[in-house]
């Protein structure tokens, strides 16, 4: 394929030895993005790759890439966490591997006018699919108390309250500049500190508006379902939120849930395992962070498919993770 990737896919040697890609194997790239993972994926002799991204602006930029492929690309304008149903249309009832690089994209961050970012002012937008709620219409018309909460949950942000209080008084709000500060104003934030705080703040408004972990959730859900026997899961996460449901799907996955114990005793058999080769957490190394800071904060998880079927139902309530509202 030609044309370079615009930005670095992180951790993708890693990645790439996770999928263990072999010649003719069909793979989906759940986040497609930039490419930089499918054009890997397609390198490395793949037949078929289905990259999907609700993002129109990716999709977009992807057609030239798309166009070159010679039918091994194809691009699907949704969201990953209907990848089964979308193959299943299309007659593909399962796949080799699954990619997911979860959160917002380098090309998100870096395009002002997306607003996903406070390094250059923008509007409040924020909405990877381009459609539905403005970061702007939800700090504008929530009251404080939801305003506080989605800090508290998606951004771990313990002045969460502090921080709801300031924007309501400082409403209507429709720049990135402007919520970045009234963040560090209401935190008493001094120039030069290690972390800016309106970085969790944005990734708390960011993850609600997109429903990003409910995104998640459905979409190991799907991977799960769409995967063969054998075939490979890789996704890469960077926040805490994230990887803790990505680490609880793999463990009750593959079995290593505890069993239970003489005070709390199992309700019943545990299931047969539906992934092994579960790894542990990979971080980028320091020569990757030198080359590609956004590596820093990445963590991969990775598992094999086994041949146990799936056993429960469609609709049922999602395992990874209990207790977050939508």
């Amino acid at each position: 394929m030609s044309g370079a990737a615009p930005h670095i896919p992180v951790l993708l040697d890693e990645v790439m030895a996770a999928l263990a890609v072999q010649p003719g194997e069909t793979h989906v790239d759940g986040t497609f993005g930039a490419g930089g993972y499918t054009r890997a994926i397609l390198a490395a002799g793949a037949g078929r790759v289905f990259a999907f991204d609700r993002d129109p602006d990716a999709i977009a930029a992807g057609r030239a890439l798309e166009s070159e492929s010679e039918g091994r690309l194809v691009l699907v304008a949704r969201r990953f966490s209907e990848m089964a149903g979308v193959l299943a249309e299309r007659g593909v009832a399962a796949v080799d591997g699954v990619t997911l690089d979860i959160g917002v994209s380098s090309m998100q961050l870096d395009r002002a006018e997306r607003g996903f970012s406070f390094q250059s002012d923008g509007p409040l937008d924020m909405r990877m699919s381009r459609d539905g709620e403005t970061a702007a219409d939800f700090l504008n018309t929530a009251d404080e108390a939801e305003i506080a909460d989605v800090l508290y949950l998606y951004g771990e942000e313990r002045q969460s309250r502090r921080i709801a209080r300031a924007i309501v008084a400082a409403r209507p709000l429709s720049r990135t500049a402007e919520l970045a500060e009234v963040v560090r104003r209401a935190v008493g934030y001094r120039p030069g500190a290690p972390k800016d705080p309106a970085t969790r703040t944005f990734q708390a408004i960011r993850i609600h508006l997109n429903r990003e972990l409910d995104e998640l959730e459905r979409g190991l859900e799907a991977a799960e379902a769409l995967l063969a026997p054998g075939g490979r899961l890789a996704v890469v996460s960077f926040h805490s939120l994230e990887d803790r449901i990505v680490k609880r799907f793999l463990k009750d996955r593959s079995g290593a849930t505890p069993a239970g114990s003489r005070h709390r005793p199992a309700a019943g058999p545990a299931p047969a395992p539906r992934f092994d080769r579960v790894s542990r957490a990979v971080r980028a190394g320091e020569a990757e962070i030198a080359r590609n800071p956004r590596s820093r904060s990445a963590t991969l998880r990775s598992a094999r498919r086994t041949a146990q079927p799936i056993a429960y139902q469609s609709g049922a309530a999602p395992a990874a993770r209990r207790g977050v509202p939508a």
